[in-house]
């Protein structure tokens, strides 16, 4: 006979990462990207958040002074913005005159440079859909529009005999510190009027090349706090996992006392108390298997050595080929295909593989014919079975499983039941408290045998369970009968149960809808 082979975990393959290096490898990319976003917007985008920073303010203060441009402080009102946000400014006329003025930054161009032509400006900005914004480098004092302020404005440069103007292509790459923005307003008057300010770019070189400087020092830093934590928090996080799974192959091994430690996190822990509670259960599992075989065994051995005894003495001795002998042989043949049938029996049940075929048919007359039956056979051992009903009783089930479940329960109180060796079976019915229109029937068996310990009362149902550890000979049946009756019970939709005390006998009962 081959034996079957467990096969043990398998391992790792070389494309397998563990939990924990996983987690070290998120982390360390985490901060990678933080280290990358944080290089991009101080040091490659910096120039141009600033002055798209510094374009917002010019336009919000232009559009202040021209929703102020006809308040009588309206010269007060550009006074006071100007100080506010340290923009030189000017209002001019469509001739070039100055109307306002405000000057509050040294050396700005709108004032101090006689190349800036304040009367060519309007034409410029008119020129420019009315919105026109220049870029001044004093090294030269060069001068070009923003393409990207004005997208629908011609980008070539003005053209102005005082200014030296260079081809895009051409123009290399300088530091701009002047911002001048143009704009055209008009008043009550309907006149057309010139709003120009001015506002000193500070340099944003030295700022990134501080900024480089100082990030060179951060992300080494940064490099290796990352490092370091993404191996701790990765260490952490995997100890309890890797734990739980050094239990579990030793669980799989069928080291049973193993106990599961998880600490540190929820859901570690309730996994833990989950696989504890496992580890439980098959440990009780395999213990009432190996009771289960013991005790099988024993119920196998006994009627196999009387029919070979009785065979043997039957065939050496001429005197013992009598029909009494030949009756044991048969009812020891009868016993092993009864304990037989219940084993295949509880393992259909149990895997679903034995179906039920409900019909309508009377159970008291059923129940008659089980009792009756079993008195004939139990006579000659002084057991009595006595059966009360106050009616008869028809309902749709398996006649056959349900006969069977009644069997079992009057083979357990033959073979527990006291010195009197009386059993009683009744059968009542009573309504259903959900449903007026429906009344079940209890079947009630009643032994006075020893009972059954409180404690053992829960799990007498259970596969396998045996409440007598010490195994004797049962005088009919196969004592495997209770998970049966569970079994067939469930599958009609029953109720059953047991009630019983120590030396006050036991009474098991079972209900179904009529």
């Amino acid at each position: 006979m081959k034996t079957a082979r467990t096969s043990s975990p398998k391992k790792n393959s070389p494309l397998q990462i563990s939990v924990k290096w996983k987690i070290f490898l998120f982390l360390l990319g985490f901060c990678g990207v933080l280290l990358m976003l944080l290089w991009f917007f101080q040091v490659v985008f910096l120039n141009s958040f600033y002055k798209g920073i510094k374009i917002n303010e010019i336009k919000a203060t232009a559009s202040t002074i021209e929703k102020s441009i006809n308040d009588e402080n309206i010269e007060t009102i550009i006074s006071t913005v100007s100080e506010n946000n340290d923009i030189c400014i000017k209002v001019l006329s469509s001739s070039g005159e100055t109307i306002y003025s405000s000057h509050v930054v040294k050396g700005c161009i709108i004032h101090s440079k006689p190349e800036f032509d304040e009367k060519a400006l309007h034409t410029e900005v008119t020129d420019n859909n009315g919105e026109l914004f220049q870029y001044y480098n004093h090294d030269g004092y060069n001068k070009e529009t923003l393409p990207e302020a004005a997208p629908d404005s011609d980008p070539a440069l003005s053209e102005n005999s005082d200014v030296q103007t260079k081809p895009p292509a051409e123009e290399k790459e300088k530091e701009k510190d002047t911002l001048i923005y143009s704009k055209t307003i008009i008043d009550n008057n309907n006149q057309e009027l010139t709003l120009v300010l001015n506002s000193m770019i500070s340099p944003v070189n030295a700022t990134v090349n501080t900024l480089r400087v100082q990030l060179y020092y951060i992300t080494g830093f940064m490099i290796l706090f990352s490092v370091i934590l993404a191996l701790v928090i990765a260490r952490l996080i995997s100890r309890p996992i890797e734990a739980i799974n050094n239990s579990a192959k030793m669980l799989a091994t069928g080291d049973y006392s193993t106990r599961f430690k998880g600490t540190g996190y929820k859901e570690i822990a309730e996994l833990s108390d989950t696989l504890n509670y496992t580890a439980r259960e098959l440990s009780k599992v395999e213990l009432l298997r190996q009771e289960l075989i013991a005790n099988i065994s024993h119920d196998l051995r006994t009627p196999l050595t009387l029919i070979s005894g009785y065979a043997e003495a039957m065939r050496d001795l001429p005197d013992e080929n009598n029909a009494e002998n030949a009756q044991i042989i048969v009812d020891e043949t009868k016993r092993l295909t009864t304990l037989v049938n219940d084993v295949m029996d509880i393992s259909k049940l149990q895997t679903g593989n034995l179906n039920i075929h409900p019909a309508p048919y009377n159970l008291t007359t059923s129940l008659c014919d089980s009792i009756n039956r079993m008195n004939k056979l139990m006579e000659m051992e002084g057991y009595t079975i006595e059966f009360i009903a106050d009616q008869e009783v028809n309902l749709s089930a398996d006649e056959t499983r349900i006969s069977q479940a009644f069997y079992n329960l009057l083979t357990n109180a033959i073979n527990y039941t006291g010195e009197d060796k009386k059993i009683t079976v009744t059968q009542s019915i009573f309504p259903n408290p959900a449903d007026d229109l429906t009344d079940w029937v209890k079947i009630e068996v009643c032994d006075t045998g020893e009972g059954i310990a409180e404690e053992d009362l829960p799990y007498i149902w259970d596969r396998y369970y045996k409440v007598d550890k010490t195994h004797k000979r049962a005088v009919t049946g196969t004592g495997l009968g209770l998970s049966i009756v569970k079994s067939i019970l469930d599958m009609h939709h029953g109720d059953y149960g047991v009630t019983s005390k120590l030396n006050e006998g036991s009474v098991f009962w079972f209900t179904l809808k009529i």
